[in-house]
Order: structure tokens, then C-alpha cells, then sequence
């Protein structure tokens, strides 16, 4: 252990109270689509209403690698409609090759600030090209040298090198010249087939609302008909 205090986990807690701008999650007040919901959480505390979130389309990406390992990681949401939930990176990170070999995935928006929490499992497909090119436009230029710099997931040798490749990049594309998407990168669009919506209350008699498919839809192959909405125990 380090010389420095170690604060104790066991004791730490936060009340949770869903008054005022939070409020509750009751099943008379709740859509029928989870994705009304959530674009309306969303949109809440992107503006910062219900208190506000620094950054909140921040993800926790859960996918499972080829021998069974779980494997997470914060990526940024890109978009979300009746289609799914969209984001971008380099598809020959492990991630990448996780969603390949097992293409479903588990989300979870960490909305920590306003006591409130998204998860969503779907099922995973690759975005078209098309899409993909339209959002790589959009991103910053120097997001857009990383792309083409960064062997993601990979072993490398020191900051030095990844100086050295993101400088070889800027000398390829300079001033004023597009910098085209690289080929190793591109998005995925995670089809829900489950959410859950989650509001701290206080004693830790927690909201949940889970939205599922009717019994006989299959996770294998997509979603399909009406949601199911029912209350889960905290």
C-alpha cells in the first residue's frame, strides 16, 4: 500500500432524494417506447435540467472477448434513433474484434450527478460507409489525425511513438486537404432489445423499469413488436 490515507469504501454513502426537478419513475407516467424516455432523460440533462451531467452521452461499452472474458470501456454515444444507438472507433481494436466474434453488447449511461442510470443490451452491426464518412467529417481535425494515428488496443512503446505517427499524419494531410476516414475505422449500431431505467430513492428503495420484447422475440436476430414495461426490485 502507498503512504497515502486510505479512505474508507465501506462508509461512504449518498442520499438519494427524487424530488424536485428528478422526481420518480412510475409506470403510470412512464411511455410505452423506452426511447421517448430515454430522449427525454437525455435531453434533460444535456441541458442541464435535473441538475445536469459534465458529459452525458459518456457510455460504458460491455462486450465479451472470444474465451469468455467480460470486457468495458467508456466510449461517447454519436446518435440514437428507432434504429439503435450509434458510435464510432477503430475497428481493429479489441472491441472491435469482440463485437465480431460476439456481436451483442451491454450499455450503461452513468448519469451519477442526478441519481439516474440507462442500461440497454442489443445486439451489434456495423454502420455503412456512408454513415460513417458523414460523421468523420463532422469530428475535429486533430480527432481526426488520431484516428488515422492510433493502433488502438495495441502494444506501443512509449508517448514518443504515438508523437512520431500523429506528426507522419499531419505532414500526409496538411492545411485545408480533407483528411479521408482511414480504413480502420468505422461504427456500430447496438439494436436494443432490453432497457432499463434506474432513479435513486432514498432508504435504497430504488426506481426500476425494465423495457423487454414479448415473450418469443429473439435476441440472436434483432428486436421485433411491441415493449413489455415492468418494475424490478432495487
Amino acid at each position: 500500500m502507498s503512504d497515502w490515507p486510505v479512505p474508507d469504501p465501506a462508509v461512504m454513502r449518498v442520499g438519494y432524494d427524487p424530488g424536485g426537478d428528478i422526481g420518480g419513475l412510475l409506470e403510470e407516467t412512464a411511455p410505452d417506447d423506452p426511447l421517448d424516455l430515454f430522449a427525454r432523460w437525455f435531453a434533460e440533462v444535456a441541458s442541464g435540467g435535473a441538475g445536469g451531467v459534465a458529459e452525458p452521452n459518456a457510455v460504458v461499452v460491455a462486450t465479451v472477448t472470444p474465451d469468455g472474458w467480460p470486457a468495458a470501456r467508456t466510449v461517447l454515444l454519436k446518435g440514437y434513433d428507432a434504429e439503435g444507438l450509434r458510435f464510432f472507433t477503430n475497428t481493429e481494436s479489441a472491441k472491435a474484434g469482440q463485437l465480431v466474434a460476439t456481436p451483442r453488447a451491454a450499455l450503461v449511461f452513468p448519469w451519477h450527478q442526478v441519481h439516474r442510470q440507462v442500461r440497454v443490451t442489443g445486439t451489434v452491426r456495423r454502420l455503412p460507409d456512408d454513415v460513417v464518412a458523414a460523421y468523420f467529417a463532422t469530428r475535429p481535425r486533430d480527432s481526426q489525425f488520431g484516428a488515422w494515428a492510433s493502433p488502438q488496443s495495441s502494444v506501443v512503446g512509449s508517448r514518443a511513438e504515438l508523437a512520431a505517427r500523429l506528426a507522419d499524419v499531419a505532414a500526409r494531410f496538411p492545411e485545408g486537404e480533407p483528411v479521408p476516414v482511414p480504413p480502420h475505422w468505422g461504427g456500430y449500431l447496438v439494436v436494443p432489445v432490453e432497457w432499463e431505467f434506474w432513479v435513486g430513492r432514498s432508504g435504497r428503495l430504488h426506481d426500476r423499469l425494465r423495457y423487454v420484447r414479448p415473450e418469443g422475440s429473439s435476441r440472436s436476430v434483432g428486436p421485433s413488436g411491441p415493449w413489455t414495461r415492468e418494475r424490478l426490485a432495487p
